[in-house]
């Protein structure tokens, strides 16, 4: 009979009921792209920010590995949309509403006054 484990490779298949959730290395190589795209530039750009190797930045944007420890608070201090990605994944979408909110009201603010001023 068999106990329905796979043979080989490292992971267990999803049951039908579980939904499925992005990976941590996709959801951080997502934002990275967004914000740097893709190209050898993004890569030195990584580089810089977190001082992590060559090697390293492009599995982090290829997804196949994500930034841990040092290098992952050295990306979330730099990058908005990769904080904002951790902060998804961990549940905790309520923490961006507010602080935005606040922040688009005062640029809203910022441009009545400066269209006001120049009539």
């Amino acid at each position: 009979m068999g106990n329905g484990f796979p043979k080989k490779g490292n992971t267990l298949p999803l049951s039908a009921t579980e939904p499925q959730k992005m990976a941590y290395e996709a959801m951080v190589a997502e934002a990275v792209r967004l914000e740097l795209g893709g190209s050898h530039q993004a890569i030195k750009t990584l580089m810089r920010r977190t001082g992590a190797s060559s090697r390293t930045a492009k599995n982090w944007l290829a997804g196949s590995t994500g930034p841990s420890g040092a290098h992952l608070v050295q990306l979330m201090r730099s990058s908005d949309l990769v904080f904002e990605a951790v902060l998804k994944m961990a549940g905790r979408e309520r923490v961006l509403t507010s602080p935005r909110l606040a922040e688009a009201r005062q640029l809203v603010r910022r441009v009545e006054v400066l269209l006001g001023s120049s009539n």
